[in-house]
């Protein structure tokens, strides 16, 4: 049964008093979640300013958008995935008018799509958002705490969810079927949740929002500009003569996490015309990639907020490039090892035009590609 609008209210207002009391005795700093290692929120939002002549494209653009061709009617059924295969099947009446999103991607669909206006708050940014973003982020609160606590959702009292399967639980966002029993729905990225990732799944993502939110058709020019891009690549890639085997690598302390056939990395590939040169292998140990030698190395690295981006990813590039183990390697002696932010090839949304823009380039440094800057 679903909650009263009256027992939310009442159970929010008891929350609310409880946590005002908890942050005051913890002496509460602003670093997200507490975590030390976070930067402080106020810094996220300074970093997500605008410059004044991308507010004016904005606005500009605002004024320019066509009235669109395809509208949703409601109600509509959703079905989003959990853990283990769980599938949760959500109903709407109209749009959400008071969205949570948590993390990266989630918190950039709603803003690419233009729903900044549906965000009661947002959270879980390990990077700026692109610059043609920051004007409508600047307008949503932005919440100190990195991944809000249950405690939090409540009192924000959202109409939806829309973060990672790995926030859902106990000790973070809340329990997702909890939240849909009790009359708040939840939107799961696909890619977190699935086991084997496609870009077919970022696609659906994007698309389902599109029609929860009723902009199917800022979605479809979403999709199709990605689709559009790996069509346009593999007529270019055609006359090749061969398929460039490629690993995508990312270094730990001991080995290295391979993005294979079941990653949406390993799709990127394989649908930019790339054969995969380990597709199985979840972990890769030095032997591994020597004996794969692949063509083309791509090497994944992370900028969290507070890194500077230029270190972090040469650090990453030198595990491949100081070793004289690899120097024989075929991508090392053709200059062919890639960096490729986590970001665009893993549960990357809006981002995942710049993952497969950095692999087709990637794959065929020689062509001329038409791709954006």
């Amino acid at each position: 049964m679903k909650a009263s609008t009256t027992s939310k209210k009442l159970l929010a207002a008891l929350l609310a008093a409880a946590m005002s009391v908890s942050m005051a005795a913890c002496g509460q700093t602003g670093n997200n979640s507490g975590d030390a290692d976070r930067i402080s929120a106020e810094s996220v939002k300074e970093d997500n300013q605008a410059a004044a002549d991308t507010q004016e494209t904005a606005d500009a653009q605002e004024q320019t958008d066509t009235e669109s061709t395809k509208h949703t009617e409601y109600p509509v059924t959703i079905t989003t995935y959990g853990r283990d295969g769980a599938e949760y099947t959500t109903t709407y009446e109209k749009a959400p008018e008071k969205v949570l999103a948590v993390y990266q991607g989630c918190v950039e669909t709603m803003l690419a799509l233009g729903l900044e206006d549906h965000l009661v708050a947002t959270a879980g940014l390990d990077n700026a958002v692109p610059d043609d973003q920051k004007a409508a982020f600047s307008q949503v609160e932005y919440l100190d705490e990195f991944t809000p606590s249950k405690e939090t959702v409540t009192m924000l009292e959202p109409d939806l969810i829309f973060s990672w399967v790995s926030l859902f639980g106990e000790k973070a966002l809340g329990d997702a079927q909890s939240w849909i029993d009790n009359g708040t729905n939840v939107y799961i990225s696909s890619n977190t949740a699935v086991a084997e990732k496609s870009l077919e799944n970022e696609y659906n993502d994007i698309l389902n929002m599109g029609i929860i939110f009723d902009v199917q058709d800022k979605a479809e020019a979403l999709v199709n500009e990605m689709k559009d891009t790996i069509e346009s690549v593999k007529t270019a890639a055609a006359s090749e003569s061969a398929s460039p085997s490629v690993l995508v690598i990312e270094s730990g302390k001991d080995s290295f996490t391979n993005y294979n056939a079941t990653s949406l990395a390993g799709d990127m590939v394989t649908q930019l015309g790339g054969t995969l040169a380990n597709a199985d292998g979840a972990s890769l140990g030095k032997e591994d990639i020597i004996a794969a030698d692949p063509d083309v190395i791509f090497v994944v690295y992370m900028p969290y907020t507070g890194d500077d981006p230029e270190t972090v990813k040469q650090e990453k590039l030198n595990v491949i490039l100081e070793d004289e183990a690899y120097a024989s390697l075929s991508a090392v002696q053709n200059g062919r090892v890639v960096p490729i932010m986590l970001s665009e090839m893993y549960a990357s949304a809006t981002r995942t035009q710049d993952g497969i823009e950095t692999i087709a380039r990637g794959l065929y440094p020689e062509l001329e590609l038409n791709l954006g800057e």
